[in-house]
């Protein structure tokens, strides 16, 4: 009877050591004796990290927090075990899930093995991790055109055009709309002041131009000069052995710009000095500045008040031919920059063409002010009524054209094709330059240091400083957008 109940007291015991002893191997899968983890790497978006041979999940950097080499200081809770990073800060390591040996030849089937713990983490990592390959792709537009750059680092760079469906109807009625917007712009300085609405020194004619002045500024560097890098520097052009291409191309507008005014500005004095006989230093009596109206040769010389090694004073009267051909060049890098404009509209995707439709929408009224606020200062003798309504319509139309190009390509347009990256760039970086020689030389320095702002009032100075301001900022405002 007692050796039968010794044997039973036995068994008890032996019952109950089985069910609280754990294996040795099952307490190590369980809650490893893990202090460190270092060769921390990254496969696709997962942070992995090694203890011995083991391989660890990594959860708390995300793909846009620098991952460390290594954590130190691991203490286990429970199931879960948590290291510190340089800064202190915890992380988890999913040790759970984490007990088979890293293998260089599947690595990158990790990702599906430990799909099912992810459910666990926080919603960021969850989001990340859920999401199929190339999802972190991160597609934006430069200009309207969409380029897509990002994704999983394994995968290979896709050049081709994005297939989508577009709103064909949508974008042809939307043509119509930025013709009569850009004509309104560009024909009502011009009728103002063919009509004697507005004088050339009115207040408002005076804003209208020094805002023009800042939008022609501001589209050179912020809109064009800005898309041509954003174009050079896409992926799928590969690698530029020259970084300066921009820089080089715009360089060359400007300069381009320059000489045909300095040849145009030659070949006017050559022909009035061949029908008078004068000399060609000497400006012409009686000559028309920018207002139409004459400059006495009696007129001080404001140069000789001066030591600086430039003149503040007013500089020799432009010819009525000198400002036809200053406008022509306006006029041309204005046309190159708006034809890109009507093409990047029509082949932007239907998630951003809204968007991009109203700033495009603003920004053809506005530089249509400007392009027709400096048709409208062309003098009688530089053109007719008839050609100041010829250079306002071709502005007018030329944006729906290159709209309506669009709608011809749209569904072979390609903006990642290297031949189209190169042609828009080049056209946007040469029209920079243009403008920018425009605005600066022709527009703000003919203004302010050598005509009728260098010694105005105090009120029409801060005017047309407002304008001139509130231009540069519009214009920089929507290059964010187009």
């Amino acid at each position: 009877m007692r050796s039968t109940g010794s044997a039973a007291i036995l068994l008890l015991a032996a019952s109950v050591a089985a069910q609280t002893t754990i294996p040795p191997s099952t307490k190590s899968a369980a809650s490893p004796s893990i202090t460190a983890v270092s060769d921390c790497h990254r496969h696709g978006t997962i942070n992995w990290c090694m203890a011995g041979t083991e391989e660890y999940q990594v959860v708390g950097p995300t793909a846009t927090k620098e991952m460390e080499a290594q954590y130190t200081d691991c203490l286990t809770h429970g199931t879960s075990t948590y290291c510190l990073d340089s800064a202190g800060e915890d992380v988890k390591l999913l040790v759970e899930t984490s007990e088979h040996t890293y293998d260089t030849e599947h690595e990158h089937e990790h990702e599906h093995e430990h799909e099912h713990d992810h459910s666990s983490h926080t919603d960021e990592d969850s989001h990340d991790e859920a999401e199929p390959a190339g999802a972190k792709e991160n597609c934006h537009s430069h200009a309207g055109v969409e380029h897509c750059v990002g994704g999983h680092a394994d995968e290979e760079l896709h050049c081709d055009a994005t297939p989508r469906d577009y709103n064909i109807p949508l974008r042809v009625g939307l043509l119509f709309v930025i013709l009569v917007t850009s004509a309104i712009g560009v024909f009502t300085p011009v009728l103002t002041r063919k009509f004697n609405i507005v004088g050339d020194n009115n207040i408002v004619f005076v804003v209208l131009k020094q805002f023009g002045t800042g939008i022609v500024i501001s589209t050179a560097f912020v809109h064009l000069f800005t898309h041509a890098e954003l174009m050079f520097g896409n992926q799928c052009l590969g690698v530029l052995q020259y970084e300066g291409t921009t820089a080089a191309i715009f360089m060359a507008g400007l300069f381009l710009s320059f000489m045909i005014d300095y040849l145009g500005a030659r070949f006017v004095q050559w022909r009035q000095n061949k029908r008078v006989g004068g000399s060609t230093e000497a400006p012409a009596a009686g000559s028309a500045d920018k207002s139409g109206s004459t400059l006495d040769s009696t007129a001080p010389d404001h140069d000789s008040n001066h030591s600086h090694g430039h003149a503040h004073g007013p500089m020799r009267a432009a010819t009525p031919m000198e400002e036809k051909i200053n406008m022509m060049n306006l006029e041309a890098g204005i046309i190159f920059h708006s034809i890109l404009i009507g093409i990047t509209l029509v082949v932007a995707g239907d998630t951003f063409f809204i968007t991009l439709f109203v700033v495009i929408l603003f920004h053809q009224l506005f530089e249509g002010i400007v392009l027709g606020t400096c048709i409208a200062e062309l003098p009688r003798a530089a053109a007719s009524t008839l050609q100041k309504c010829l250079m306002a319509g071709l502005f007018a139309l030329i944006t729906p054209i290159g709209m309506a190009i669009g709608i011809g390509v749209l569904n072979k347009f390609n903006g990642n094709n290297p031949s189209t990256i190169v042609a828009i760039g080049t056209l946007d970086a040469l029209s920079a330059g243009i403008l920018a020689w425009v605005g600066i030389v022709e527009m703000l320095a003919r203004d302010w240091m050598h005509g009728k702002l260098l010694n105005a009032s105090l009120g029409r100075t801060v005017c047309a400083m407002g304008a001139l301001v509130s231009g540069m900022l519009l214009m920089s405002v929507l290059g964010k957008w187009a």
